[in-house]
């Protein structure tokens, strides 16, 4: 069966001639509150104020400021306005350091076993190792203690005949 995908659902639909009716209602109002000044005070306090709701009215309606309409910029600048805002500057610039146990082990080469009777069993031990060394969770020691096929490397025991 074939089915209809909607297509252009971004698009608003034109209700008022060439206006959607989110223009229609920003236009009327605009229209309406310019009436009313223009017939409640004289005209050389009413004509500024028409003309800066005349503007905010087409602003309103037709202009999009990045890719967004213009009321959602209106609507973002007064919660900018509103809220604190807090400015952190630190002339010191901080440098991750890893823990002693990550940075040694990250140094020493980890003993990968290659003939298995599993392949799926290498892959496992590879896995864990590899995360317990990228998390820092062991160290040498730990790390002797709980290894999963009992083998170690020289320099593990090398590190233990030493101490």
């Amino acid at each position: 069966m074939q089915f209809q995908v909607p297509q252009f659902i971004e698009v608003e639909d034109k209700i008022f001639g060439p206006f959607t009716f989110k223009q229609f209602i920003f236009i009327a109002g605009g229209l309406g509150t310019s009436y009313l000044l223009w017939r409640a005070l004289p005209l050389f306090i009413a004509g500024p104020l028409i003309l800066a709701i005349g503007g905010a009215t087409v602003a309103l309606a037709f202009v999009q400021y990045n890719g967004r309409p213009f009321l959602m910029a209106m609507e973002s600048a007064f919660y900018y306005m509103l809220r604190t805002k807090l400015y952190l500057w630190n002339n010191e610039a901080r440098k991750r350091t890893a823990p002693k146990a990550v940075e040694a082990k990250a140094a020493a080469p980890v003993y990968m076993p290659h003939l298995s009777d599993s392949k799926l069993h290498d892959l496992a031990w590879s896995l864990d190792i590899k995360e317990r060394i990228a998390g820092g969770i062991t160290d040498e020691d730990d790390n002797a203690a709980r290894s999963i096929t009992g083998i170690r490397v020289p320099e593990e025991i090398l590190s233990h005949t030493r101490r």
